[in-house]
């Protein structure tokens, strides 16, 4: 019951969120919550731990932006088009990547990754180089709401969103999700009872893409453009970052986690200026300048007292203190 009320409050904010800040912005931290949580799809649930989930999230974003731009797709049409080749590329890359355990697996994915960087660096007429691909329309989604006016563009991200995490929930609870949990906790133990474990992590590898891809393609949608950072191994870390510093293995950690970070990127510098503005230390208005500074501070604090995460760590927490 706790769950269900503070995901009730969560999703009241995310609806009053437009009228109080910025709506592309917000759009913005809905589609990286929604890559997080799709990240930890695999890595929280399976136990396995990707080095490349830049490929999906970048090339989705590239498919759905041509399907838009140079292919006059209706955008419901555009996102499924990121999705699919999403899924696609993390069918190939997952069953290559699945023949290894551990570091191994997680080289092959950053390997491959790496390929698909490059190949995007190279396919200018499709990907717009290093320039990237700029002017990407929004359309109408489903050929009646006119994604034109920002506001109504974060209530169909934020439902999209919505959707894509009850997936997520619905999957994690299911069978399936309880066979990848015995996978990720004793996977010898899940061969012995005769499951297919190479089938299960390759069905977990291509849903946990595709829904990357989702947050991929909706981010193309709402910034109306894609470039290579997206499809950079650096991408691959910040999602992993997202992942541990909101809590790996639960379900609402990864979103704040993302909402942390790339709240970070993006105001840090407004509050540096608020900071000296207030403090009349002049030091604070070079803040902006030392994101990553800032934001690796933020992951040793983390892995030195929130082992388990910030939301991994209120539960832990909250277990300790019901009685026995």
């Amino acid at each position: 019951m706790n769950k269900k009320i503070g995901y009730l409050i969560a999703f009241v904010v995310a609806v009053a969120a437009p009228f109080v800040g910025y709506p592309v912005f917000l759009s913005k931290l809905l589609c990286f919550a929604l890559f997080a949580s799709a990240f930890n799809l695999l890595i929280g649930f399976t136990g396995l731990l990707s080095f490349g989930h830049a490929a999906f999230f970048g090339m989705a974003g590239y498919v759905a932006g041509n399907a838009l731009k140079n292919w006059g797709w209706p955008t419901e049409l555009g996102l499924l088009a990121g999705v699919a080749g999403a899924a696609a590329i993390g069918l190939v890359m997952g069953g290559l990547a699945i023949r290894r355990q551990g570091i191994y697996f997680s080289m092959i994915t950053l390997a491959l990754a790496q390929m698909v960087y490059f190949g995007a660096l190279r396919a200018g007429e499709f990907t717009g180089g290093e320039d990237g691909l700029q002017g990407v329309p929004r359309g109408k989604f489903l050929g009646l709401i006119d994604l034109a006016n920002d506001t109504t563009l974060y209530f169909v991200v934020l439902g999209i969103c919505v959707l894509a995490f009850m997936l997520i929930v619905r999957t994690v609870h299911s069978p399936f999700g309880q066979v990848l949990k015995a996978i990720k906790e004793n996977e010898p133990r899940a061969i012995s009872l005769g499951y297919d474990v190479d089938k299960y992590k390759l069905l977990a590898f291509v849903l946990s893409a595709a829904l990357a891809g989702l947050a991929g393609a909706s981010k193309t949608l709402v910034l109306g453009f894609e470039t290579l950072t997206d499809v950079h191994w650096t991408m691959s870390g910040l999602v992993i970052l997202m992942t541990l510093v909101g809590g790996m293995g639960t379900l609402a950690g990864p979103m704040l986690g993302a909402i942390i970070i790339i709240a970070l990127e993006n105001k840090l510098g407004d509050w540096g200026t608020l900071l000296a503005r207030l403090s009349g230390i002049e030091w604070f208005n070079t803040i902006g300048e030392a994101v990553n500074m800032v934001v690796g501070l933020i992951f040793i604090i983390c892995v030195l007292l929130f082992r388990r995460g910030i939301i991994g760590e209120f539960i832990a927490l909250a277990g300790k203190k019901k009685p026995v």
